[in-house]
């Protein structure tokens, strides 16, 4: 079967969402600034992102194998260009509400699909590893490419504009044109198809996954992992804003340094790991991580001195902190395909709604926290917080080695 036309249209069908999806961060800054919403109020759109997308993962992902991989991402591509095109139409903090439950649906039948769709066309743990890395590298690009565009149509006048909304006319024709190339690519999926299991059964396998002590500690690291990036992420551009005191349109333009470091690191993990012990490297980028949080949130004390008009007099820690997207980015894709290719290929459709599910949980959670933390204690103590769960990580991730070592 050759596989390069469906790779083509899985790394699109990535990259749009991951505008789409990581837009959340800006559009936090966004709505404080357009509908005078607080940092606590801002943090529930995380929430009606990740729930939406736990709910569904976990509604779809025991019969998803009977939809189709990819009449399921046809589904999401069809109904996400259809909001986005009415979005702009739509005013006031409950459109972005709907908007972030709608992308947290349709990426659901994205993201499951994917990663179940690798599982189809790689034909070894190490391809299965690298081709994980480099799609979710390509997702990063495609956070990247969504701070420009969405900078391009953020006004920084004083005066509070819904003009940026505009944006959605764009990604929704984004969003049709990677519908239409899925619509012309065939996916071969008859060797699933021949699993007969009842809808029932395929629920109750996915709860005896939890029962699994190498599942249960995988879940508790992606919950966590995703905690640490979310909760940098999505509050990156308004700690540009409210601690750099960078300009609007700027503070979401230099938060792209994060998904452009992402991006470096997962495709250099894509290479690496082909080589190199995977919990040596993810345990040395944690740890090296920590000690640029430490080293970089000082630096923002000096921020302010003098008025920030572009990416040549901004300050240091504008530039230096968002590289932790390159310590912190092997880590994801690594533990997803290590996972995967331990369990059996019928598999992967439940484990991955597990992976969607808890993924989308540390989400929320590190958000909201995150949120609460920077309007109660201010941008830094946010910051400072993500040390906290990057010492539950190393040692889940030790966990998680010795337990896969004996299923292996």
């Amino acid at each position: 079967m050759s596989t390069w036309k469906i790779k083509v249209a899985l790394f699109l069908n990535y990259f749009v969402f991951a505008i789409l999806l990581n837009s959340v961060g800006t559009v936090i800054l966004q709505v404080q600034n357009t509908y005078g919403i607080s940092e606590s109020s801002a943090s529930v759109l995380e929430a009606f992102k990740d729930l939406s997308i736990a709910t569904v993962s976990f509604l779809v992902s025991s019969f998803i194998v009977r939809i189709g991989y990819r009449n399921a991402m046809l589904i999401a591509l069809g109904f996400i260009t259809l909001v986005a095109l009415v979005m702009p139409s739509l005013t006031g903090f409950w459109a972005t509400k709907f908007l972030f439950a709608a992308i947290g649906s349709c990426f659901a039948l994205i993201k499951m699909s994917v990663y179940s769709t690798i599982g189809l066309i790689t034909k070894s743990e190490k391809e299965h590893i690298s081709f994980m890395s480099f799609i979710e590298s390509f997702f990063m690009v495609g956070i990247l490419t969504g701070y420009f565009i969405f900078s391009y149509f953020v006004n920084d006048s004083a005066t509070p504009s819904t003009g940026w909304l505009k944006v959605y006319y764009f990604l929704g024709a984004l969003s049709g044109l990677a519908f239409l190339l899925l619509l012309t690519t065939p996916l071969d999926e008859s060797l699933l198809k021949k699993e007969n299991t009842t809808t029932g059964t395929n629920f109750t396998d996915m709860f005896l996954l939890l029962r699994n002590p190498l599942v249960l500690v995988f879940i508790s690291c992606a919950f966590f992992y995703v905690l640490i990036e979310q909760s940098i992420m999505s509050w990156l551009p308004t700690f540009n804003n409210k601690v750099l005191l960078l300009p609007a349109a700027l503070s979401i333009q230099m938060a792209s340094i994060l998904a452009g470091s992402t991006a470096l690191g997962r495709f250099l993990a894509g290479i690496v790991l082909k080589k190199v012990n995977w919990l040596f490297a993810l345990v040395g980028c944690l740890l090296a991580a920590s000690a640029l949080v430490l080293l970089a949130i000082p630096l923002a004390d000096n921020a302010g001195a003098k008025p920030v008009t572009g990416w040549g007099n901004a300050p240091i820690a504008a530039f230096i902190f968002p590289l932790i997207g390159l310590l912190l980015a092997p880590i994801y894709p690594a533990i997803n395909s290590v996972i995967l290719s331990t369990l059996p290929a019928k598999k992967h459709g439940l484990m991955s709604g597990l992976i969607i599910v808890f993924s989308a949980l540390g989400g929320t959670t590190g958000s909201i926290i995150t949120g609460n933390i920077f309007q109660h204690y201010g941008g830094q103590a946010a910051f400072y917080f993500s040390l906290v769960p990057i010492a539950i990580l190393v040692i889940g991730l030790f966990l998680f080695k010795k337990l896969q070592s004996k299923a292996s």
